[in-house]
């Protein structure tokens, strides 16, 4: 496995993120070498939810008002329904994914993740995947869709579903490696 010692890598996620789609990248990065921060809109710990029901709290490195991208390497979007519905209406969370963007570092994202991304205009002209359900709306916003494990276009990197995690978060070591 490659080496990303020394990068530091933000999770940004709320309450109703799909469990496995932070817990398990945020595993791979840190086997990997990565420090990792879980940026949230509020303090504390926010609430995960597992496949049907909720799952386990994950505690919040930073609130969004005290991170800065400028101090990341790269950052990566959970899906699950819940998680980022409740993000695309936080100004404060799509300013931080623009700015990921405007400064070409590494954002991927996952599942439903990749919604925050219509929001922030990272989506236009990118060829990304996602849950099947998004497809359309990544479509509308100008993306090329594809159905694949992984996809990375430049700097932006999506997954379909959790069987994906093993090669999203791969191709997430891959980028910063």
């Amino acid at each position: 496995m490659a080496s990303i010692q020394g990068k530091t890598i933000a999770i940004l996620a709320t309450d109703g993120f799909e469990q496995v789609e932070l817990t398990e990248p945020k595993k791979g990065l840190e086997q990997a070498g990565a420090t990792v921060h879980v940026i949230a809109p509020k303090d504390g710990e926010i609430k995960g939810w597992n496949k049907t029901d909720w799952g386990d709290s994950v505690k919040v490195d930073r609130t969004l008002d005290a991170a800065n991208a400028a101090d990341y390497d790269a950052l990566v979007l959970p899906g699950g329904q819940i998680n980022p519905d409740k993000l695309r209406l936080e100004e404060k969370a799509i300013d931080f994914i623009r700015q990921f963007a405007a400064a070409d570092k590494t954002i991927a994202a996952i599942c439903h993740g990749p919604w925050t991304l219509i929001d922030a205009g990272v989506a236009r002209g990118k060829t990304m995947t996602s849950f099947p359900s998004i497809k359309n709306d990544l479509i509308n916003a100008g993306a090329t869709w594809q159905d694949r494990e992984v996809q990375v276009d430049g700097k932006v990197i999506t997954s379909r579903k959790p069987d994906d995690i093993p090669a999203f978060t791969q191709a997430v070591i891959d980028a910063l490696a």
